[in-house]
């Protein structure tokens, strides 16, 4: 089946967080979302309950794609009550309409929902998409599109490659990330033992490809080709992008 390797980068992390993923082709926002979630540590998207608000800028299409109903429902009145919104910049003090002209520059963005839109027009056109998790920690990853196969049949993703382990929730953004990781590998660090309880808490854990492949399994939304795999009783034999 058809389906598209990516990269996932973590921007602004030193050394980079990065990871490899192999996903077919067909994928909602919503469920691009799920993938990046699991790759990490971060406890949003299926199979657990939405954690903290995302959205995709879709800057080349003028489009954002959130799970963010307030900006959802924002645009919405925007585009219904457009002419209103008009005269009122009109009518507006002139050191008043430069910021007003800005905000409703924003609100002419069309705003979708992750679970309506694919993602697949969008990547091969423009192989890359930008994506941010948690406005407070403000988490922004690089969601670039390397190849398109025809060759997967696997209908859930797979973890090709990667690098260093992510962050856990609400460490306060990638300054506390680094600091939490001083504590956390630091036996004699004042804060070593409250930090591990702490991670635990939220289930934080170092980069293990093995453990990612088997969460990746649940997120599926295609029908396995098990006629194209070779494997003996559905445990793979030989693949190309996929071990067990």
């Amino acid at each position: 089946m058809r389906a598209y390797i990516l990269r996932i980068e973590l921007e602004e992390s030193n050394p980079l967080i990065w990871r490899r993923v192999i996903i077919p082709a067909g994928a909602t926002y919503n469920r691009l979302h799920d993938v990046i979630q699991r790759v990490t540590n971060f406890q949003s998207g299926y199979p657990y309950e939405s954690y903290h608000l995302f959205e995709f800028d879709l800057t080349e299409d003028q489009k954002l794609v959130t799970d963010n109903e307030e900006a959802y429902l924002e645009h919405k009145h925007f585009k219904k009550n457009k002419t209103m919104f008009e005269e009122r910049l009109k009518s507006m003090k002139p050191e008043m309409q430069e910021f007003e002209k800005r905000y409703q520059e924003r609100l002419e963005i069309e705003v979708r929902k992750p679970t309506s839109l694919k993602i697949d027009e969008y990547l091969e056109k423009y192989k890359e998409i930008r994506y941010v998790y948690d406005f407070g920690d403000n988490w922004r990853f690089t969601v670039k599109l390397e190849e398109v196969v025809d060759d997967y049949y696997f209908g859930y993703p797979t973890l090709l490659d990667g690098a260093e382990t992510a962050p856990p929730e609400d460490v306060g953004g990638m300054h506390g990330f680094y600091e939490f990781l001083e504590a956390y590998h630091d036996e004699n660090h004042p804060e070593h033992k409250n930090m591990k309880a702490w991670a635990e808490s939220l289930y934080f854990r170092e980069y293990d490809p093995a453990f990612i492949n088997e969460i990746l399994k649940g997120l599926n939304y295609k029908k396995t080709e098990w006629d194209k795999i070779t494997h003996e009783r559905y445990k793979i034999i030989e693949d190309k992008y996929r071990e067990s």
